[in-house]
């Protein structure tokens, strides 16, 4: 099992950082990779999300199911078929205050001081050798690693993008959003 965790620190209650993630259908405003989010459920453990992603001449539709929740805490999910992944969204509270550097790099607006840190955490394990994306109908000429080797730099940036735009939904304004990478995967 290979895992990729990476971190921010969002400056708004927990509970409101939870409700946020948890109603996962905004993430196409985030991504331009994600075409459509399609929740089946009200948002509580065995809630489905369709979410169809499209990246050069390939589209894919991933289904994760929320499998546990903590509030405000934690969202634990899996991805049965295909991929076979799992993770979770963790929430705790942070104790950093907001940077004076991300008020100059925001165009001099300031997040306010009394504004409660919430650090998200994102982590994801899954399984290559028992992914079944190999599978997919790829051009001819065009195998999966080629496929992954392209795919790991954008993901890297990616990450960044849809965490600042999810970030300034969230707090209501743009700012430069730190992710701590805690663990990177190893076979991609």
């Amino acid at each position: 099992m290979d895992a990729v965790e990476l971190s921010t620190v969002v400056y708004v209650p927990r509970e409101e950082a939870f409700e946020f993630l948890l109603d996962f259908t905004n993430h196409e405003r985030y991504s331009e990779y994600v075409s459509d989010v399609t929740r089946r459920g009200d948002g509580a453990v065995g809630t489905r999300f369709d979410i169809t992603l499209q990246w050069w001449k390939l589209s894919y539709t991933l289904t994760p199911a929320v499998t546990e929740l903590d509030r405000p805490n934690r969202i634990d999910w899996r991805i049965p078929n295909d991929v076979h992944a799992k993770g979770y969204w963790g929430l705790e509270p942070a104790d950093e205050e907001p940077d004076a550097t991300d008020a100059a790099a925001d165009g001099g607006r300031a997040i306010e001081d009394e504004a409660p840190a919430t650090r998200i955490r994102l982590r994801i394990e899954f399984d290559r050798r028992r992914s079944r994306l190999g599978r997919l109908s790829l051009p001819p000429m065009v195998s999966t690693d080629w496929v992954l080797r392209r795919i790991k730099p954008l993901a890297a940036r990616e990450a960044q993008q849809v965490f600042e735009r999810a970030v300034a939904d969230l707090e209501g304004e743009r700012r430069r959003v730190d992710l701590e990478f805690h663990v990177r995967p190893s076979t991609i």
